[in-house]
């Protein structure tokens, strides 16, 4: 299945439906009077939030969603039926936002959230809506009222535990695949990942989920290379795996690029948890992996791991690590939430 993160769709509540113009005649009966019903509702626009999608591609070729306009009034005082509503069905983590593609209307992050985004409008008055003592016969009805219509931006933010990051080609999609069963396209040139990867790890028969995105380079908050886009898939992980390349030249510089761009992109990304790594140290001679990871030590202000994905060395550490800096932020967060008394919520 293709991925697509992002889509931009029309969405249109329906229009009420008219009230009717209708007098009641039966024989034997010489004033019937007005008995012409009322309009029905236009139909509704929710989004609601899904399990089993992890892409907006079922956006990509329909982007028009309308609702249907209530039926019109009839006589005998009939009133028209509701008109059917329309339900988008997102992926959890999606966030709504409007035209302006910063507005957010709504973030969806439970399976079962539904939203009504646009209400229909409301059915007309039917002429025995009009009827009064000194108007025994109304010949008029009103239209029903228009629904409302707008553009939308659908943008997806994966839900994983733990987030990677680091320069092209600096080992994350190996190291994804060596900890879990995802199978992200691996091999030596820059840029061989082209859009976010999941994985679910398991370490000391507990599990968390990872997400490797693609890599970042100097300037990619200005659109350089593939841009920063993809940092939206690690705004809500509760810790970073910052990967290093310990074939590169100058570690330490490569580490402050990343979290320039990570500072630049802002959304709290350089307040996560992070934990550093100089991988692929199995291409390094033992004088190497104290040079680089000296230098690396010095840009970073903490011990890095010294990982190959390759060969094993340290991946179990460097799971571990993770799950403690998962669980220190759970309790953290569960920590901050007040505590609710035990009493039924009163309007």
């Amino acid at each position: 299945m293709k991925f697509l993160d992002q889509a931009k769709i029309y969405v249109r509540s329906g229009d009420g439906g008219a009230g009717a113009v209708s007098f009641r005649r039966e024989k034997y009966i010489e004033f019937g009077g007005p008995d012409g019903g009322d309009g029905g509702r236009g139909g509704d626009v929710f989004v609601e939030c899904v399990d089993g999608l992890n892409t907006l591609i079922d956006f990509r070729f329909h982007q028009h969603f309308k609702a249907k306009t209530g039926m019109h009034g009839m006589g005998r005082n009939r009133t028209g039926g509701k008109g059917d509503d329309v339900v988008l069905r997102v992926p959890v983590g999606t966030e709504i936002l409007e035209e302006d593609n910063d507005t957010v209307i709504a973030d969806l992050t439970h399976v079962g959230e539904r939203l009504l985004l646009m209400k229909g409008g409301n059915g007309g008055f039917g002429n025995a809506h009009f009827k009064s003592s000194t108007n025994q016969a109304p010949r008029h009805a009103n239209p029903g009222l228009p629904g409302e219509e707008k553009w939308i931006w659908l943008r997806l933010k994966l839900i994983a535990d733990a987030g990677l990051v680091g320069m092209p080609n600096a080992g994350k999609s190996t190291f994804l695949a060596s900890v879990s069963a995802a199978r992200p396209k691996i091999a030596d040139y820059p840029f061989t990942t082209l859009h976010p990867n999941l994985g679910v790890v398991e370490i000391d028969g507990r599990g968390f989920v990872l997400a490797d995105i693609p890599g970042l380079i100097e300037g990619a908050h200005d659109g350089v290379g593939l841009g920063d886009r993809f940092l939206g898939h690690v705004e809500r992980t509760r810790t970073l795996l910052h990967l290093v390349d310990g074939t590169e030249e100058d570690p330490g510089e490569t580490y402050r690029v990343v979290r320039a761009e990570l500072a630049a992109y802002g959304h709290g990304l350089t307040e996560k948890p992070e934990v550093v790594a100089l991988s692929k140290v199995d291409a390094l001679t033992p004088e190497l992996r104290e040079e680089k990871a000296a230098a690396l030590e010095a840009a970073c202000g903490q011990k890095p791991v010294l990982l190959s994905s390759t060969s094993g060395e340290n991946v179990d550490l460097t799971l571990r690590m993770l799950q403690r800096a998962i669980d220190g932020d759970r309790e953290q967060e569960a920590n901050s939430v007040p505590q609710v008394p035990d009493e039924p919520w009163r309007p």
